[in-house]
Order: C-alpha cells, then sequence, then structure tokens
C-alpha cells in the first residue's frame, strides 16, 4: 500500500512538475514572455489610455518596421496610417530584423509623449531611412510609445 501511494504521489510531482504553462501565448518569447488575459489590440490603446500619460497594458498588433541595426525597436500597426512605437525595458532584448509582417502580443507600457526631432532622426537612421526622408524631419512628434517588458512572437 505505501508503494502505491508513493508511487501515486511521485506521479502527481511529476506531472505538475512538467506541466505547460498553459496561462502563456504560443510563439517565441523575448524578455519576460506575456501571459494571457486582458489583451487589446493597437487601436484601443489610445481609449484605454484615456486622460492618463503612462498605463500598464497588453497589445496585440502587426509588426509594420524593426529596427535595421539591432532590432532594438519595432512599430506596430495602428489606425489611420499611424504607428505605435515599441522599445524594449532597459534594452534588455531585440527582436529579430525580419520581424516585419508579424504578429505580435506585448506586454508593459503605453506612454504619451513627444519625442524630439534629434531622436526621430535617430530612429529613422537606425530604421535604415534614406538621407532625404532624413532630412524631412523637422518637428518633434506626440506619439503612443510602448514600453516592453516582454514580447510573443504569435505563431499562425
Amino acid at each position: 500500500m505505501k508503494k502505491i501511494i508513493l508511487s501515486l504521489a511521485l506521479c502527481m510531482f511529476t506531472a505538475f512538475a512538467f506541466a505547460q504553462d498553459a496561462t502563456s501565448f504560443v510563439g517565441k518569447s523575448f524578455g519576460e514572455g506575456v501571459k494571457k488575459g486582458n489583451v487589446i489590440t493597437t487601436a484601443e490603446v489610445n481609449a484605454k489610455l484615456g486622460e492618463e500619460t503612462k498605463k500598464d497594458m497588453k497589445v496585440t498588433g502587426l509588426v509594420t518596421l524593426v529596427c535595421q541595426k539591432k532590432g532594438c525597436f519595432m512599430n506596430l500597426e495602428a489606425p489611420n496610417g499611424e504607428t505605435i512605437r515599441v522599445n524594449f525595458k532597459d534594452y534588455a532584448f531585440f527582436m529579430p530584423k525580419d520581424l516585419a509582417g508579424k504578429k505580435v502580443v506585448i506586454d508593459g507600457f503605453a506612454e504619451r509623449t513627444e519625442t524630439s526631432v534629434e531622436d526621430l532622426k535617430h530612429i529613422a537612421e537606425d530604421a535604415k531611412k534614406s538621407a532625404e526622408e532624413i532630412a524631412k524631419i523637422t518637428k518633434p512628434k506626440k506619439e503612443i510609445v510602448f514600453e516592453a517588458k516582454g514580447v510573443v512572437i504569435l505563431e499562425d
């Protein structure tokens, strides 16, 4: 009887120890990854921010651009031809440079900010924009920037 109880206990321990985390998204994970629950689309970010300047949220969207220098930022498609730039917390991880066109889920903080002309030019250089495109940047831009602590590239 002791052997049966011991065997059952060992089986249960093994099952729990090797169980997959069903609360995470399926796909390649970066940083802290992303747990399921309360995910919104890029179209809902502005409304969820409301009057706040910074808010914790999980967002899903289509990647339109990735920094071609080292993958240190990416842009997500937003309504009306806009984009949401995504940086990575403490530069702890980077995205693959060929990620454009794939869907991701990100977890972190969305923030309303004004990006300086200098920073916009730097971002354009990292994105391998032409000298003509960079020269056209003459005004700061009010935008929503996301600081991601985790990213999952969703499997199709």
